[in-house]
């Protein structure tokens, strides 16, 4: 049986998602693939839901990477990775199409495809003792595709290849500067420094930000699609969260959007 498991709660109009493998630095299993796919497909279909924040339980790790320890049994040659990587793609899809705001919460180690998770969210705000790394030329492995378009996409073709090539370790502050996290805070003021953005991101309008996010993301991927941006730009203009915004601001007053 796979260690580990994906942990899910909600909080006001939070949701969040926890890796749970606290015995291995909360690295994934390939049973904690499938609660991910399960918690976000959850959290996209409760409206109430307006924001989600991924996070590693305790305070070691937001997750060290794969468990290499199921490596031998699910992943010791190409054809048992194609297994594994058939099982865990569910995940990666449910990340990438994900229309609310997502984002990670990470303090300790964010190594392998745990960082490949992190850039996966919308936000990724660090302690300052996190560290980040990806280890692939000292296991061995490639990533995939989408993992390496999005590093690049984070912090450009040099700095992505000094990364994969070295396996080296960035500290935090090192991340930030490279743009591979969008800010460091302190640890103790991490977790409430989260629910202050998320009661941003909950007050602002839903259609809104997710248009913002399928035309930033078209534009990182290269996937122009001009149809599907016109209806997100269509819904906004005809919502009821338009109307609103609109008297909010004659009545001098803070907009209550809904979403619809």
């Amino acid at each position: 049986m796979s260690a580990g498991r994906i942990e899910t709660a909600v909080e006001g109009p939070i949701g969040w998602i926890v890796f749970d493998n606290q015995k291995s630095r909360n690295a994934m299993s390939l049973g904690m693939w499938k609660g991910v796919t399960d918690a976000l497909e959850a959290f996209a279909a409760d409206p109430s839901i307006r924001t989600v924040v991924m996070r590693g339980a305790g305070d070691a790790a937001f997750v060290s990477g794969a468990d290499i320890s199921e490596f031998e049994a699910n992943r010791n040659d190409a054809s048992a990775q194609a297994t594994y990587a058939a099982a865990t793609d569910g995940a990666w899809r449910a990340l990438g199409a994900f229309e609310k705001p997502l984002i990670a919460m990470i303090r300790g180690f964010c190594f392998g495809g745990g960082l490949a998770i992190a850039m996966k969210a919308d936000l990724r705000i660090a302690s300052e003792g996190a560290l980040f790394a990806i280890p692939a030329a000292r296991l061995g492995i490639a990533y995939p595709p989408h993992s390496v378009r999005d590093l690049v996409a984070l912090v450009g073709p040099a700095v992505a290849k000094d990364i994969l090539f070295t396996g080296h370790r960035i500290a935090a502050s090192d991340a930030a500067r490279l743009g591979l996290v969008n800010r460091v805070v302190p640890d103790a003021h991490l977790e409430s420094d989260i629910k202050t953005l998320c009661a941003t991101l909950a007050s602002n309008a839903p259609l809104s930000i997710r248009a913002s996010k399928e035309v930033i993301d078209q534009i990182v991927h290269d996937t122009p699609d001009p149809a599907r941006v016109n209806e997100r730009v269509v819904a906004c203009f005809d919502s009821a969260d338009y109307a609103e915004g609109r008297r909010a601001f004659l009545e001098k007053r803070r907009p209550v959007f809904t979403g619809r």
